[in-house]
């Protein structure tokens, strides 16, 4: 594997905006979803040696810088969220084994000319830098690129959840 330059930047916002380039329309869209329904300002700009490495460098690169937010904020989220005619859920948590678990096999679709397994490389790459047990599922849908849409806008709105502090909880009232 080569070394794939990288540089991101990510502050929690009110309103989430993106500058991708990696090289990649589709995925600089993806990630651009996520960051809007996480509510981040991002920056990422990926110099890549393939492909297949300009997909790993980013999700690396996305998921290590979250690692601070994270333990900052409440550590874990979820999100059902729609695109169209797709429905995603993301449910995620901080873990010391981090993993992807998904229902979603594209392996054999393409979505703007892109493989669209190289969401799942994304996704697995940006667990393992976040250090996140990253579960994904598609509940409704065929069109691949609603259904990428929605799980990209999914796991953005949960990991929005999970950097910002947990909401506190009232006192326990006592019952008479």
């Amino acid at each position: 594997m080569t070394d794939t330059q990288t540089g991101v930047r990510i502050a929690l916002a009110g309103e989430g905006s993106a500058n991708v380039a990696t090289g990649l329309p589709v995925l600089d869209h993806l990630i651009s979803e996520l960051a809007r329904t996480a509510r981040f300002k991002l920056s990422l700009e990926v110099a890549p040696e393939s492909t297949d490495e300009a997909v790993a460098a980013a999700g690396r690169a996305v998921g290590a810088e979250l690692v601070p937010r994270l333990s900052r904020g409440a550590g874990s989220g979820w999100a059902l969220v729609p695109a169209d005619d797709a429905l995603a859920t993301a449910a995620l948590e901080v873990d010391d084994s981090p993993r992807l678990v998904t229902n979603v096999d594209f392996s054999g679709q393409r979505v703007g000319g892109l493989a669209t397994d190289v969401a799942s490389r994304f996704l697995r790459e940006l667990a393992e830098g976040a250090g996140l047990n990253l579960h994904v599922r598609l509940l409704e849908g065929t069109d691949p690129q609603h259904v990428l849409t929605a799980i990209f806008k999914a796991v953005g709105a949960a990991l929005g959840q999970a950097c910002r502090p947990a909401p506190a909880s009232p006192p326990d009232e006592e019952v008479s």
